[in-house]
């Protein structure tokens, strides 16, 4: 089982930046793969960045390209969310999840384990 711990959230105005960090425990970290959600009010919870374990291979949702950028240190167990140019409406939710194995994915269901979730409020 791993357990995820988000933090970094927060409130900031429209243009301004944010990272999210996500401490990760209870396995072997840099052989599995991390991704951040998101869920706004009233809406599914979505795919917002994907990362592979070792780090090499990212995707992103087309509303977050170029402005988010994901990563990770394995020596902290850790993945990060650093978020620039923030909008409106990126407000939400964000939660981290963890894949076990190094494949990507899009689904939610495909997302074995998931943090509390860090609130993201950006103000127009």
């Amino acid at each position: 089982q791993v357990q995820l711990v988000e933090s970094g959230g927060g409130l900031v105005q429209a243009g301004g930046s944010l990272r999210l960090s996500c401490a990760a425990s209870g396995r072997t970290f840099s052989t599995d793969s991390m991704a951040w959600f998101r869920q706004a009010p009233g809406k599914e919870r979505e795919f917002v960045a994907f990362i592979s374990g070792s780090g090499g291979r990212t995707f992103y949702a087309d509303s977050v390209k170029g402005r988010f950028t994901i990563s990770r240190d394995n020596a902290k167990n850790t993945v990060y969310l650093q978020m620039n140019s923030l909008k409106p409406e990126d407000t939400a939710l964000f939660y981290c999840a963890y894949r076990k194995g190094p494949f990507f994915a899009l689904d939610t269901q495909q997302y074995d384990n998931w943090g509390q979730g860090t609130q993201v409020t950006v103000s127009s």
